[in-house]
């Protein structure tokens, strides 16, 4: 007769104050059976042009803070046209000229190509950073379609068609997006720690 061993949760603290972001992150690794504990904390942000040195810094922040083992997530729109802006800079972006923004910066250019970067950094008592990167090309839509959060409005992946982050829903994004990717990779080191 087989017997069957319970496979027993993992867990793993979250650290942001973007509460969209938390829920991805939950969804995504819940899917790989590694439950997610969500801590608010706002962290500092260094500025470098490289989101694995924002993300492993704010993932030694969190640590530090915490007390325990952390992931924090950092992503970016690379836009090629623009010569990879915003970049490691697309939250600032975000927050001051916005997607509007950004489309009168592409108005006029026909290369719309872009990719979206996701770089999960974990950190855990050893105070040893380690990242891991997602990444997953597309393209700038000529104007917002959808409804959600950052710069989903804008960015169609090359492997949906004409849709953007924003109309897919969140099922439909959580399954190919470059948080995914990243948080994939995670999850498959992760298991095996």
């Amino acid at each position: 007769m087989l017997q069957f061993e319970e496979m027993s949760l993992l867990k793993i603290i979250f650290v942001t104050s973007n509460l969209n972001k938390a829920t991805e992150v939950a969804q995504i690794l819940g899917s790989f059976r590694i439950n997610v504990e969500h801590v608010d904390l706002r962290l500092a942000e260094i500025q470098s042009d490289s989101l694995e040195e924002v993300a492993e810094a704010s993932a030694l922040e969190a640590a530090n803070r915490v007390g325990r083992p952390v992931i924090v997530e950092d992503s970016g729109l690379f836009i090629k046209s623009l010569n990879g802006f915003p970049g490691p800079f697309s939250s600032y972006v975000q927050k001051t000229i916005g997607n509007k923004g950004v489309l009168r910066l592409m108005e006029g250019i026909d290369d719309r190509e872009a990719s979206f970067r996701s770089v999960v950094a974990y950190c855990d008592e050893k105070r040893k950073a380690l990242s891991f990167t997602g990444d997953v090309a597309g393209k700038i839509s000529y104007e917002e379609k959808g409804e959600v959060w950052a710069f989903d409005p804008i960015f169609i992946p090359d492997q949906n068609g004409d849709k953007t982050y924003a109309e897919m829903g969140p099922v439909e994004k959580n399954r190919i997006s470059h948080r995914r990717r990243a948080l994939e990779k995670f999850a498959k080191w992760y298991s095996k720690t």
